[in-house]
């Protein structure tokens, strides 16, 4: 019993091992069409991503670093926060400045780079992935598959192929583009444990506002 004690205080734990900032595998670029995120959550936060006349589409949820299997989150950081003028400066593309400092404290920091080098990668990462003008287009909310609208990015994206691209869903509406990228930017396959299609046939998707 004594030598199991002393093994347990001595132990390190896994995520302790795992959860370092530079140490990861890949990234996963997430995309959220903001009018069905507005409408599952973000009126009732009254966020200001939701006013009228904002006119966002997909914005940028996220730059996540990945393990082959899980994740790191919220690591330790010799780097900087970034400043409030930071933020802001990246609401045009991620709706508000809050959601671009919580990244930043969730996923930002296990990248290893600053603030600025995260921001600029992620906008870099942003701009490389075409976005689909067609859901643009819609003038009232609609039900689809799930299906069609990955099919959409990949008619836009021809680098991109099934397997490097998920679309989830939430509360009924479709939530989120999740794109794999290698560490350079470049289109790569997702792991298993991200690769999860939403299924439905009939979700909502909600027009620009």
């Amino acid at each position: 019993m004594r030598w199991l004690l002393a093994w347990m205080f001595f132990a390190i734990p896994v995520a302790a091992q795992e959860d370092v900032a530079g140490n990861f595998d890949y990234y996963v670029l997430s995309l959220s069409w903001s009018p069905n995120w507005c409408a599952i959550e973000g009126d009732a936060r009254q966020s200001p991503q939701c006013d009228a006349g904002r006119n966002h589409g997909w914005i940028l949820h996220g730059l996540w670093p990945q393990y082959d299997r899980g994740y790191p989150s919220y690591c330790n950081s010799s780097h900087r926060n970034p400043s409030r003028r930071m933020t802001s400066e990246m609401s045009d593309i991620m709706g508000t400045s809050g959601l671009a400092w919580h990244q930043w404290k969730k996923h930002g920091r296990c990248t290893g780079l600053d603030a600025p080098d995260y921001y600029a990668l992620s906008r870099e990462a942003y701009g490389r992935i075409t976005r689909p003008q067609v859901f643009r287009k819609l003038e009232e909310t609609v039900r689809l598959p799930a299906a069609v609208v990955e099919e959409a990015f990949l008619q836009e994206n021809p680098a991109l192929s099934a397997d490097m691209i998920t679309i989830t869903c939430k509360n009924g509406h479709v939530q989120e583009a999740r794109i794999c990228l290698d560490r350079g930017l470049a289109p790569r396959r997702c792991a298993p444990d991200v690769l999860h299609d939403c299924t439905a046939t009939d979700a909502l998707f909600a027009p620009l506002r």
